[in-house]
């Protein structure tokens, strides 16, 4: 049984920082792209950032130059640092992995970590 675990998230404010992590854990065999999205009351779930096993990121435009998404393959953890945090980065904020298991290729999701940024 593969799980992803979240960890971080809290109340901060404005201007602040917070960092999440979140650990992939069961039978794992490899972790392709791993990645943090966000879904606010009333809103649909967005991308906020993601990484390949090799590195390469991507974000989205309201939050580039503020978070970092990083990763430990070794630990199978991504993290995502976020800095300046602004009232319309409150969230939840889910970790997403594509990996493979002994089932074959599948993707899970986190149980999701509150993040409220008061102005």
């Amino acid at each position: 049984q593969v799980q992803l675990v979240e960890s971080g998230g809290g109340l901060v404010q404005a201007g602040g920082s917070l960092r999440l992590s979140c650990a992939a854990s069961g039978s794992i065999f490899s972790i392709n792209a791993m990645g943090w999205y966000r879904q606010a009351p009333g809103k649909q779930r967005e991308l906020v950032a993601a990484i390949t096993s090799g590195g390469t990121t991507n974000y989205a435009d309201s939050v580039k130059g503020r978070f970092t998404i990083s990763r430990d393959n070794a630990k199978n953890t991504v993290y995502l640092q976020m800095n300046s945090l602004k009232p319309e980065d409150t969230a939840v904020y889910y970790c997403n992995a594509g990996l493979y298991s002994g089932r074959g290729y599948s993707t899970h999701w986190g149980q999701g970590t509150q993040v409220t940024v008061s102005s």
